[in-house]
């Protein structure tokens, strides 16, 4: 692991052209060069989505699982004979409590460590894992809490140990080829963009026996955008946030909370205690976030009404607007003041790497082949020693959205100043490079 500890904090934040950041995010190594490499990954949390990332990661050759980590014991023997199913060897077990992911990050025989737990250990596995000298892989978000944010920020930057927040919405194929747009000018000069996690998910609050899940522990206690990094991901890398640009202000607001006792009191009856009590998470969230080159950002967070899902993916710039699946540019679109299908330049300006992977991504991957495309990402960089195209500056800066959020509802959607975790090195960062697999 010491070829990860020289990725320091100057070569990773300043390397000083396009061209050299293109070049450590595609342009050089890749996995089909580096075809007898190995990524060693530990996995704490195989449930539901940790089983995913581990189905996901072992479509790839050179992956090699030698440890996993759940308190439920069934979830980690489950594991253990998928990774024996897929590779002939099965990895050793730790299921004996909750902190007992320290003795998988001591091992010797790790490059990676990827953490698929409930949101409160995400930040504590990553900041083990780096000090460990183990590159870090989190599911989404990674910390909660302001200090949490600097804390992953500050590991790394001791430690020179990386860190990606597995964020896969980044990896959808609209979202990708806005990004190839906006890189090529198609909406003229970005002005605004608006997106949200808006997704029923109150089934996910609760047990069958009557009680909260960690889901609904968190709405119950907290009110604020509690998962923004899925709607603020593609976003931010529009908008060259942490390269070129930042975030400056946040405002946030709550509707009241009634959906979950509505939907509690149908489920387990009126009188049962779960209908009865109240929940702090406000049915709708809206914050407000600005920039320092006067961009804004209208982010939704809604779990608790019946409504389909929706990601909105609202891009507007001098030129036009795309918004869920439409787009009308001007000079461009057939009809003045009318959406057409966005299908059109979906095909034109795919991503490259969505146009090299999708037939893979598409048979393996789950979230439309997202997955699959990030994870690739991910152990292209463990496997060859390259930066990620979503770091820790990143991760913080997304996740940051929560406690902030949290602090503006609280004080009547107040504005709060936005960290900025480079601490003034995103004026010289260059932009995410548009790069291939």
């Amino acid at each position: 692991m010491s070829d990860a500890g020289q990725l320091s904090r100057r070569s990773f934040l300043r390397s000083g052209t396009a061209a050299a950041a293109a070049t450590a995010l595609g342009a050089g190594k890749t996995m089909g060069q580096e075809a007898g490499a190995t990524a060693r990954i530990g996995i704490v949390g195989v449930g539901s989505r940790g089983t995913h990332l581990l189905r996901t990661m072992l479509q790839f050759p050179g992956v090699q699982v030698p440890a996993v980590c759940d308190i439920v014991a069934s979830h980690a023997k489950r594991a253990q004979d998928i990774v024996e199913k897929a590779t002939g060897t099965r990895p050793e077990p730790y299921t004996n409590g909750e902190r007992d992911w320290e003795r998988l990050i001591a091992r010797d025989d790790l490059d990676a460590v990827v953490a698929a737990t409930p949101w409160e250990w995400h930040t504590p596995i990553m900041v083990g894992s780096m000090r460990a000298g183990k590159i870090g892989g989190t599911e989404v978000p990674a910390a909660l809490t302001v200090e949490e944010c600097w804390e992953l920020v500050r590991t790394f930057e001791e430690t020179g140990v990386p860190c990606m927040m597995l964020e896969n919405l980044c990896y959808f194929s609209n979202a990708l080829a806005l990004l190839r747009m906006v890189r090529e000018g198609v909406f003229g000069e970005l002005l605004h963009a608006e997106a949200g996690y808006q997704h029923d998910c109150r089934y996910l609050m609760f047990r069958n026996d009557g009680t909260l899940t960690w889901r609904g522990k968190h709405a119950a206690a907290s009110n604020g955008n509690l998962y923004p990094t899925h709607p603020i991901g593609p976003v931010a890398q529009w908008f060259n946030i942490n390269r070129g640009d930042r975030f400056t202000t946040l405002s946030s607001v709550s509707s009241k909370a009634v959906g979950l006792k509505r939907y509690a009191a149908a489920k387990f009856g009126k009188d049962h205690p779960l209908a009865t009590r109240e929940y702090a998470l406000g049915d709708v969230n809206t914050c407000l976030l600005q920039t320092e080159a006067g961009l804004t950002v209208t982010l939704y967070f809604d779990l608790n009404t019946p409504r389909p899902y929706d990601l909105i993916l609202r891009l507007q710039g001098t030129n036009g607007i795309h918004m869920g699946g439409k787009i009308h540019l001007e000079g461009k679109s057939p009809k003045a003041h009318t959406y057409e299908p966005f299908a059109t330049y979906a095909n034109q300006y795919a991503h490259p790497l969505w146009a090299e992977l999708q037939q893979a991504a598409r048979k393996h991957g789950g979230h439309g082949g997202s997955d699959y495309v990030m994870m690739y990402d991910f152990l292209k960089a463990v496997k060859n020693r390259t930066p990620f195209p979503q770091d820790v500056y990143d991760a913080a800066t997304w996740s940051v959205i929560t406690p902030l959020s949290m602090a503006s509802v609280a004080r009547g959607g107040q504005v709060v100043d936005f960290p900025d975790f480079t601490q003034g090195a995103w004026k010289t960062r260059p932009p995410l490079p548009i790069y291939g697999a």
